[in-house]
């Protein structure tokens, strides 16, 4: 069950489309500009992404502070870390 949630929750990052990314970040306080939730886009679906290890986490952090602020990772990584809670999948993330 778990290999199936994690691929799940993969392709939903990768399928997240513009109009989707916009209403989150405006849905979770997030201020995004066009290129920026373009470039998160762009980085999502052509990077293989891993948020499932920490070190996958950190490299995805990382690129979002490249493409935003570190302010706005940080927000992220900590809205992500809540949602991650709330929804109960704790033991799928190391």
């Amino acid at each position: 069950m778990s290999q199936f949630l994690k691929s799940l929750i993969v392709r939903k990052l990768k399928g997240l489309t513009y109009e989707e990314l916009q209403y989150y970040s405006d849905e979770y306080g997030f201020s995004l500009s066009e290129r920026e939730l373009s470039d998160i886009i762009n980085y999502l679906r052509n990077h293989s992404i891993d948020p499932f290890h920490a070190n996958g986490r950190m490299q995805m952090v990382q690129e979002l502070t490249r493409i935003t602020n570190a302010q706005t990772a940080q927000k992220a990584q900590r809205l992500f870390n809540e949602l991650i809670k709330s929804y109960g999948v704790e033991h799928l993330f190391n």
